[in-house]
């Protein structure tokens, strides 16, 4: 740095020299950032384990500089279980989109909350399943087009999109549940706030933890990166508004 300037901002340390992979406009490569940020901040870089999911995001273990698991399709918040238990000192996170988490691995996910593991759940809603090819996921919402969905989503063939945090926030053991995203700087300034929040959790033993982030998926939702955050404010928001879902406080 030269002399005389001030440093503001720099790469996070936990934050890998690797070239990103995703999409030109998806916000993965953003929870990734904050995830090390925050990691960075606590100082527990050496003592936190992720466990990867299938999807996108199965390379996550490519990005963040701490260890990691991977995990079979939809068992990640099982294969977190076992790991926390065994090292009930470490930082344990699970990094999952909705596919894997709401779909495959909708039991691994409502046991785990149940039981109120000591974890934290990274979940990534897009409402879309992107690595495979834009499928109609849990997620997906009413009226919306996908390649197995091509007139939209029909609530009475295809039921409701699943709304993972108000329902497993319903389970007594489950500590703290919030949903936020990355669209705007106003929401990725909460949602590092909400991450952090989460470790600290863990850290002081207090059980599960969910981390939401209602996401684009520019590519399988055939937009530019520009109109996939437009269309997430118009039309995501409002059936998954953001904010705490379940705290301490109540």
């Amino acid at each position: 740095m030269k002399e005389g300037y001030e440093l503001i901002y720099e790469r996070p340390k936990s934050l890998i020299k690797v070239h990103n992979h995703y999409c030109p406009g998806c916000t993965h490569g953003v929870v990734h950032k904050l995830l090390a940020e925050v990691i960075d901040e606590l100082g527990i870089e050496n003592e936190t384990i992720g466990v990867a999911p299938v999807g996108c995001a199965v390379l996550a273990y490519d990005y963040i500089d701490v260890d990691w698991q991977e995990a079979a399709h939809g068992r990640a918040q099982a294969l977190a279980t076992g790991i926390k238990r065994m090292h009930p000192d470490k930082y344990v996170f699970t990094y999952q989109g909705d596919g894997d988490l709401a779909a495959i691995g909708t039991a691994e996910t409502v046991h785990a909350a149940n039981r109120g593991e000591n974890i934290l759940v990274v979940f990534i809603n897009n409402a879309i399943y992107g690595m495979t090819g834009g499928q109609m996921a849990p997620t997906t919402l009413e009226g919306q087009k996908t390649s197995t969905s091509p007139y939209g989503r029909v609530i009475d063939d295809m039921g409701a999109p699943v709304k993972i945090a108000d329902m497993l926030a319903l389970l007594p053991k489950t500590y703290y549940i919030t949903r936020q995203t990355v669209a705007d700087v106003k929401g990725v300034r909460a949602a590092k706030k909400a991450l952090k929040k989460a470790f600290e959790y863990q850290k002081a033993g207090k059980g599960y933890c969910l981390v939401e982030f209602v996401a684009n998926c520019p590519s399988n939702w055939k937009m530019t990166p520009i109109q996939s955050f437009e269309w997430t404010k118009e039309n995501m928001f409002p059936y998954y508004p953001l904010g705490d879902v379940k705290t301490p406080e109540e």
